[in-house]
Parts: C-alpha cells; structure tokens; sequence
C-alpha cells in the first residue's frame, strides 16, 4: 500500500540520482581538462612563446596605428582600443589549432582509450573545452601585464576581472571546438594546418578587433555581426578597460558566446568518434 512517505521517497530517490550523474559527469570532464592542462604544467615554454605575438602587435602596431587619426574617437588612445582585440587574438589563435592535438592524440592511440572508456562524448569534449580555457587565462596574463607596461587604462576591479576570465573561457572553449571539429573532418596534420591557417586570419580581421565595426564595408559589417570573435572582444572592451563600453551590450555578448559554444559542442560530440575509423 502507498503511503505519503513512499510517495516523498521516490522523487527524493531520484533527485539524488539526478544529482550523482552531474556529479560523476562533472568529474569525468574535470578529469579530462586535468590531463590536458598536466601538459602545460609540463611544457611551460608554450606560455612565453606565446607572449611574443600579442607584445609585437601591441608594441609594432599598436604604436603604428596610433599615429593614424580618425581610427577611434578623440576621447579612446588606439592602443586602449587595441588591447582587448589583441587579448582575443592570442586566444584565437591558441585555440583554433588546438584541433590538431586530437590528430596526434589518434596516433598515439590515446583518442582509443578515450573512446573506450564509460565517459560520454560530451564530456571529453567538454574537458578539452576547459582546459582551453585555462590556456587562454596564461594568455590574459600576460597581455595584462603588456598592458600595464605601456600604460593603457586596464580596469582592475575584481568583478571584471572575473567578467573577463568567464569571457576568456568561454571564448577559447567556442574556437578549440570549433578547431576540434575540422581536425575530425580533415583527419590528417597537413591538411588541418593548411585549413587552419587559412580560417584564421579572416576570423581575425572580420572582426572588431583592431578597428570599429562602422568603419568597414556594409558586407563586412554583415560578416563581423555574424562572428563570435566580434562579441568577444566587444565584451572585453566593456570590462578590460576602465570606462569601458559594450555595443552590443554584454547580455547579448555573453548569450552570442554560449549559444555558439553549446552548438559546437553538441557537433564535436557527434563526430568526435569519427577520428577512430
């Protein structure tokens, strides 16, 4: 016979059933970027190597474009403008041939143990996700500090701070999987490079990152308004820099990034097993 305990018991079972998934799946994605992350702590060099591109942009271009009126308005130095595009640059550029990891890990018959084990494909994707993004922190790092030394108004207040690692992350998370998904189209070294090198740079400058969206083109507009990368920087701008403003807003930045993450995902998980066939 039913009574009210029982009927209390049953939605109490699965809510703790509900509750051990999450937790068993956050700890299986956490595992993942755990192991990916052991590989920086490993080869540490890959942080200062990476610090070159972003000082040669701030320090050669940045100083350059500087001279050039008209690029911003009276009241914003370029390189203030500059900045955050260049945050988001290095992170792009970590993260679209993060791709090619998951080549070598197939031949090195890593990607096979991972597609054995009990972890959803989601989750792996997911891992790898994050520990793009904890890649993608080192390089707000040091950009920071580059910023600091050439005396642009870089907003120190701890909540866009935070603002901007969660804007960091989920930036770096939304390009290594779109970088993960061509890896598993193309499905050799050669051909993933070539692609990526090719994807790249028109990301990059159909972008709001080293000039304003109302000085280009009506077609690139379009193409910007229709970039992620675009949104990343506009929410970087509004929270790196003091006084900093979002033109799009940061609700919009913010949902733009997570809409396109979650899409790419969802796609990764499907094809990811594709790489062992």
């Amino acid at each position: 016979m039913e009574t009210p305990a029982n009927r209390v018991a049953v939605p109490s079972a699965t809510a703790s059933g509900i509750l051990a998934a999450v937790e068993g799946y956050a700890t299986q994605v956490q595992a993942v970027a755990g192991a990916e992350v052991s590989k920086l702590r490993h080869d540490p060099s890959e942080i200062l190597t990476r610090a070159i591109q972003p000082a040669i942009w701030l320090v050669l271009f940045g100083e350059v474009m500087a001279q050039v009126r008209g690029i911003t308005s009276d009241s914003t130095r370029y390189l203030d403008f500059l900045a955050p595009g260049i945050l988001a640059q290095s992170v792009l550029f970590a993260a679209i041939f993060y791709g090619i990891a998951a080549i070598w890990e197939r031949d090195l018959g890593v990607l096979h143990r991972y597609m054995v084990s009990p972890a959803p494909r989601s989750a792996l994707v997911l891992g790898k996700a994050l520990s793009a993004g904890i890649r993608g922190l080192t390089q707000s790092v040091v950009v920071y500090i580059l910023a600091i030394v050439l005396g642009i108004g870089v907003d120190l207040n701890p909540l866009h701070l935070l603002g901007v690692a969660v804007i960091i992350a989920l930036g770096s998370a939304l390009f290594s999987t779109f970088s993960l998904i061509i890896a598993c189209i193309v499905r050799t070294r050669e051909r993933f490079m070539g692609i990526g090198q090719v994807l790249t740079m028109p990301i990059f400058f159909a972008s709001n990152a080293i000039y304003p969206i109302d000085l280009m083109p009506g077609w690139l507009q379009a193409i910007s308004r229709a970039n992620p990368l675009t949104y990343q920087v506009d929410a970087l701008r509004a929270l790196m820099l003091t006084g900093g403003q979002s033109k799009f807003g940061l609700g919009v930045d913010c949902a733009v990034l997570v809409l396109a993450t979650t899409v790419l995902v969802v796609i990764a998980a499907r094809i990811y097993p594709r790489m062992t066939a």
